[in-house]
């Protein structure tokens, strides 16, 4: 299971939401690279990183400069940057492909336009694209998690696998960035139904949370505010992961 440490760009600063609502917004640093740099010192070989500006459909070149900082302190560190938020093109994905981004994260475009989802697996191949599955009470969230996507996160999830797709990344909206813990029921569910790898987000909050991700075989677990907010050691989070 691969641990990744999350950072979530707004404005050019580090900040977690709680439930997706940019109004609960609390800003953790100025400088993305030396968080960056943090985590990959604690261990990490990943890092999720998020444009929230462009999930929210704002745009904002600030992120674009923090997320090359962040490449070029994770290729110090000979590490991987799987990064989200507002890649709705085929043309938007090579672009950020081209920068070094070694994953991207599709996440509206996979219900509104999903033969786009397809163009760029064909394009670029199956281990360098994720779709994030975002849901409230089973139910699918698109546009930054404002929008009822009208599908359900199974039915999504089938309906992915049929074009290609090999790994998801499932928040559960109603916990993330609350500490009430992963919803692993639901994220192991939905990785049973549709036989794909399974990235857990939303909720983590405790060693016990990144534990129960291992032992329900899934492929990864995302950690966001548990780590700003010394909840969680990295450190030791990655060592109960190898052991």
């Amino acid at each position: 299971m691969i641990i990744y440490p999350a950072i979530d760009l707004r404005g050019g600063k580090v900040v977690r939401l709680k439930e997706g609502d940019p109004a609960r917004m609390t800003s953790y640093s100025d400088d993305p690279a030396e968080t960056a740099k943090r985590w990959l010192m604690m261990g990490a070989k990943w890092l999720h990183v998020v444009n929230l500006d462009g999930a929210f459909g704002e745009g904002d070149d600030l992120n674009q400069k923090a997320l090359v900082s962040i490449l070029n302190i994770a290729n110090e560190f000979g590490a991987h940057v799987q990064f989200g938020g507002g890649v709705r093109s085929l043309d938007l994905a090579a672009q950020v492909l081209s920068l070094g981004v070694s994953r991207i994260v599709l996440g509206t475009i996979a219900v509104e336009q999903p033969d786009v989802v397809a163009d760029v697996i064909k394009n670029f191949g199956a281990k360098k694209i994720a779709v994030g599955i975002d849901a409230r009470d089973g139910m699918v969230r698109v546009r930054g998690w404002k929008d009822d996507g009208g599908i359900s996160a199974q039915d999504l999830a089938l309906q992915l696998r049929t074009i290609g797709l090999a790994t998801v990344i499932f928040t559960d909206i109603r916990r993330d960035g609350l500490g009430s813990g992963l919803n692993i029921v639901a994220t192991r569910e939905l990785a049973d139904v549709s036989g794909l790898d399974v990235i857990a987000s939303g909720g983590v909050h405790t060693i016990e949370d990144v534990i129960a991700a291992r032992d329900a075989n899934l492929a990864g677990v995302i950690i966001g505010r548990a780590l700003y907010e010394g909840t969680i050691d990295l450190k030791v989070a990655l060592e109960s992961n190898a052991s």
